[in-house]
């Protein structure tokens, strides 16, 4: 793309007037002449995107709708073609299921996959190509750009939506969305909708560098406020345009909008079309990454061994066993002793490789979010593996064999992950560096043909024990410092090259440490072994590689007590749910029941608690720590019923009406209970009368409503005052995306609860 394109703006905030409680996405049917007209007005201001009126519609948010969502989204689509004639692109809205992923919800991979299928299959030839908007975990968008891709091969361009921090809920930052949308071939990325819309221009400047696809950026029009009775949007059309030309100097190709904006607005930033986009480029450097955690590969940095159960009589135990545990717990351990990313290798004898790896990945990334390393010569295995990848792994590894390139290079190619690659090929490993140079170039020059660059092949210098060949550790030497002239990084499996041997690790720290000087870059080691550990820290302090020496000395300070040891605090902290009923039976005789309450899971959700609000934890670890407390009390009122702290007091929840949005409200139930509450959940699209029924019954000492759309806050209001109404004297508190706290006491609640946190600490309070 060369020129700067325009997309539509808001429908929910222009359809919805006079149409508050039809719900915007059935006025396809009950009202499709002003549908139309909508999208002819966006046409005519300039619009060269238009977004079929299909926000709701998929399987899992239209649930227990009388209305079939196929047929809504039959007119949805008639309407946009009736009314585009050709003049414009026309997209199939798609957005979030309403429900919370795994591992922090029950919603699986599999089912948000499945959903998205259902989609496609049934639009796909009736739309020019889908935007995927307002996703807030980068999961499930992950889980719907597969779907689609898998069975459609129309255009797709996938957004998400940030809060003040720079993150999406999940934790992950613009820079991490970038990257793994680039990955996955989306054909444009980008923000839309999030909170002021001035951080969107950051957003897309964080975005650019790690962008290999145009960006698109739909802000909204300005900060909602509250004027009179209705849900305003702060900004004019010109400063909405002089936004856009910020924007466009960030590096947007793609300029639209999202709550607020109008046609008048659109034509305000039709002014910009077809002026010059900004040029796409490759990341300047090859990444990694997790959901959570994006890592630069370069020199000095670790690659955890102890997940590869070769060697490893435990591991192969547990593996056997499907004893994922485990593997969480060495997963931990290595992150806790400084590794930067972690080898996993599920290859052991008479198992399914594929299926364990799959699993295995699944429950690492529950609890440890370093950067993962999928080692499998398994072709099926590795595809499935990063299928299921929250982010952007390495591949371990492809080789200079036919067989091994032929079969690994197109995975590479087609999720554009960095692959360890191995100088070696049918004939075995070449005895000399000039063989396996020879090799390196030739699979440097056949990924190319596969449009893989070779910053994306971290070359193995293949080190050999030298107990068999003397002259291995200098061949392994020389191969690295040559690698370094073919301008790739370098990575070495170092624990080989003392096999055989007495005192292996004092051959490993030495030959680390020459190989280091040399042309080494990342070792796969034990970062359990702190010896060896600080060979590496002290290498890269001593040639400037540690800037300001800060690896070496935050690696020379002691960790404390907390941070390493097998107890219940630290269960909950990391949200251990395996550890809590063991810990609970060894601390109970010592602490008691309200030793356990008080001394143990109150500090620790207070910890978890303050970590989140400092950012150095994000919502997935929140939702793991408070589902491990809960847990505990459940196990602690199952010896001592009703001493466990579920009498703290009960809170009524409900997504209001027209709202079928159930993410914050179930990430909400979650904390509360964990906080010793107890939640009845009424769900969403709830009925004001539904709401008044359960808080007479029930007598909460609160009322918890959400609402993520501007256009279901009219709803809000209407439930709290049918609750007044009713005669509910407790407090209500309100919370959602669009809400503010001016929002808030405008429409007649009680508090404002900014996430799931405030709301807890707000019952405590009350």
């Amino acid at each position: 793309m060369q020129k700067v394109q325009i997309f539509d703006g808001a429908q929910g905030t222009v359809l919805a007037t006079g149409h508050k409680h039809a719900g915007v996405a059935m006025l396809n049917i009950t009202d499709p002449q002003r549908v139309q007209r909508m999208h002819r007005d966006y046409v005519e201001a300039g619009a060269q995107y238009i977004t079929v009126n299909s926000f709701e519609l998929n399987p899992a948010k239209w649930e227990g709708h009388d209305t079939p969502w196929q047929t809504v989204a039959d007119a949805a689509i008639e309407n946009a073609r009736q009314a585009v004639q050709g003049r414009a692109k026309i997209m199939f809205d798609v957005s979030t299921s309403g429900r919370l992923m795994e591992p922090v919800g029950n919603f699986t991979f599999e089912q948000a996959y499945d959903n998205y299928v259902q989609v496609a299959r049934y639009t796909c030839d009736r739309v020019d190509g889908y935007i995927l908007e307002t996703f807030s975990d980068l999961y499930e968008l992950r889980a719907a750009i597969l779907a689609i891709r898998d069975c459609c091969d129309r255009p797709i361009f996938a957004t998400m939506t940030f809060d003040e921090t720079g993150r999406t809920l999940t934790g992950s930052t613009p820079e991490i969305v970038a990257l793994t949308l680039s990955s996955l071939g989306v054909d444009a990325l980008g923000v839309n909708c999030s909170t002021n819309p001035r951080n969107v221009v950051e957003m897309v400047r964080r975005m650019k560098p790690f962008a290999t696809r145009p960006i698109l950026a739909q802000p909204n029009k300005g900060l909602p406020e509250m004027h009179g009775e209705d849900v305003v949007y702060s900004w004019s059309d010109t400063e909405f345009a002089d936004m856009a030309a910020q924007l466009i100097r960030a590096g947007a190709s793609i300029i639209g909008g999202c709550c607020g904006s109008t046609p008048s607005t659109i034509k305000a930033i039709s002014v910009y079309k077809d002026s010059p986009a900004p040029e796409v480029s490759e990341p300047d450097g090859t990444y990694i990454c997790s959901s959570t955690v994006l890592l630069k590969l370069g020199k000095g940095l670790i690659c955890g061994e102890r997940l590869n159960p070769t060697g490893k009589k435990k591991l192969k135990e547990a593996l056997a066993q499907g004893n994922f545990e485990y593997l969480q717990h060495e997963a931990l351990a290595q992150k806790d002793a400084g590794a930067d990313f972690l080898d996993l290798n599920c290859g052991i004898p008479n198992a399914d490789e594929k299926a364990l790896l799959c699993q295995a990945v699944r429950r690492i990334q529950e609890v440890c979010d370093l950067p993962l390393q999928l080692d499998s010569s398994n072709p099926e295995a590795v595809s499935a593996a990063i299928r299921l990848y929250n982010g952007v792994p390495m591949i371990n590894s492809v080789n200079g064999g036919e067989e091994s390139m032929s079969r690994l290079l197109p995975v590479i190619a087609r999720f554009r992950t960095p692959a360890v690659s191995l100088p070696l090929d049918e004939n075995g490993v070449p005895e000399s560096c000039e063989g396996r140079l020879a090799i390196a170039r030739r699979l440097i020059d056949r990924a190319a043909t596969y449009g893989i660059d070779r910053r994306l092949l971290v070359f193995d210098g293949l080190v050999m024990a030298i107990s068999s060949n003397q002259q291995y550790g200098r061949i392994t030497l020389d191969t690295l410092s040559a690698l370094k002239q073919l301008g790739v990084l370098t990575t070495i499996g170092l624990s080989n090259v003392s096999f055989g041997l007495p005192e292996r690790a004092v051959l490993n720290r030495n030959f680390l440490a020459m190989a280091l000087a040399g042309g080494l870059d990342m070792p796969i080691m034990n970062p359990l072994d702190r010896e060896t550990v600080a060979t590496v820290r002290a290498a890269m302090a001593l040639t400037g590689n540690d800037s300001g020496c800060s690896k070496y000395i935050s690696f020379s300070t002691p960790q404390s007590d907390a941070e390493i040891q097998d107890n219940l605090y630290n269960a909950i902290v990391q949200g251990l749910k395996d550890r809590i009923s063991p810990c609970i039976e060894a601390e109970l005789p010592q602490r008691g029941r309200d030793g356990i309450i008080n001394d143990v899971l109150i500090p620790a959700l207070g910890e978890t608690g303050d970590r989140f609000a400092q950012g150095k934890v994000f919502m997935p670890q929140l939702i793991r720590s408070a589902e491990a407390a809960k847990l505990a009390f459940s196990v602690l009122e199952s010896q001592f019923p009703s001493a466990a702290g579920h009498d703290s007091g009960k809170l009524v929840l409900a997504t209001v009406h027209g709202d079928v949005h159930d993410i914050g409200k179930n990430i909400v139930k979650v904390v509360v209970q964990s906080h010793g509450f107890t939640v009845v959940d009424l769900g969403k699209d709830v009925p004001k009368e539904k709401v008044l029924e359960a808080a007479l019954a029930e007598k909460p000492i609160a009322v918890g409503l959400s609402a993520l759309m501007t256009t279901t806050v009219e709803s809000m209001k209407e439930t709290i005052a049918c609750l007044r109404a009713g005669g509910v004297t407790c407090p209500i508190i309100a919370g959602g995306a669009v809400l503010t706290p001016d929002i808030a006491t405008a429409i007649g609640a009680t508090h404002y609860a900014s996430d799931a946190l405030a709301t807890a600490r707000l019952l405590q309070q009350l």
